[in-house]
């Protein structure tokens, strides 16, 4: 049985020029404008376009189908992101545990300021998150976390670093997607923030505390 291919979701073509620069951000604000009123099921590259007040075949120069759009801002978005997270997580003149508490509170406060595009994006996803590109974009923010765990865990073993990591990521998005769903105010920010940069900093406290003790039993021994 012949394996099904995935529609393309990159770009047909990066513009070179400062008119179709132009052009496709005006494509990109159009579908962003599609998307937040018409959510990822009536989302149409001929939406878009009539939206964007150019013809779908201008569309269609830069973008193959309406998952290359929707991908394009899924990646800026996780570009965005990953941008966020690098810049916190590796300013080696903080200690680890501060820069963590910094990046829930700017992860946090990112993700009620864009709750509705993100939940969009979400519904769009099963048009593109088994590309290849999508697991690529993903892979970025995981090595920052890696290295991260590596620094903030430095006697854990690899397999409790991992551990930690994806308990820490996955946790940012599914609570973090919770709790911007209802509008929240500064205050209510703050103190959830807080409070989740509470818990994951007491984790890696404990997780750092417990190898130190295994390591000092077996040196005695």
């Amino acid at each position: 049985m012949t394996e099904r291919r995935s529609a393309p979701i990159s770009s047909r073509r990066q513009p070179k020029q400062a008119r179709s620069t132009g052009l496709v951000a005006t494509i990109l604000e159009a579908a962003l404008q599609v998307l937040a009123k018409e959510g990822a099921n009536r989302f149409t590259t001929t939406r878009v376009a009539e939206r964007a007040g150019v013809s779908v075949g201008s569309v269609y120069q830069y973008f193959p189908n309406k998952a290359s759009i929707l991908f394009r801002l899924q990646s800026d978005e996780w570009r965005q992101t990953t941008e966020m997270l690098c810049g916190i997580l590796e300013d080696a003149q903080r200690p680890p545990l501060e820069r963590l508490r910094m990046l829930v509170h700017a992860f946090i406060r990112s993700e009620c300021e864009e709750a509705g595009m993100r939940v969009a994006l979400s519904d769009a996803a099963p048009l593109y998150r088994d590309a290849p590109e999508a697991h690529e974009a993903r892979a970025a923010g995981d090595r920052t976390v890696q290295a991260f765990m590596q620094e903030a865990l430095p006697d854990a073993s690899e397999a409790t670093r991992a551990l930690a990591g994806d308990l820490i990521t996955t946790t940012f998005g599914a609570v973090g997607k919770q709790f911007s769903e209802s509008p929240r105010t500064d205050a209510e920010i703050e103190a959830y923030a807080d409070a989740m940069a509470d818990m994951f900093c007491a984790y890696l406290q404990s997780l750092g505390h417990g190898q130190k003790k295994r390591t000092s039993r077996s040196a005695q021994r």
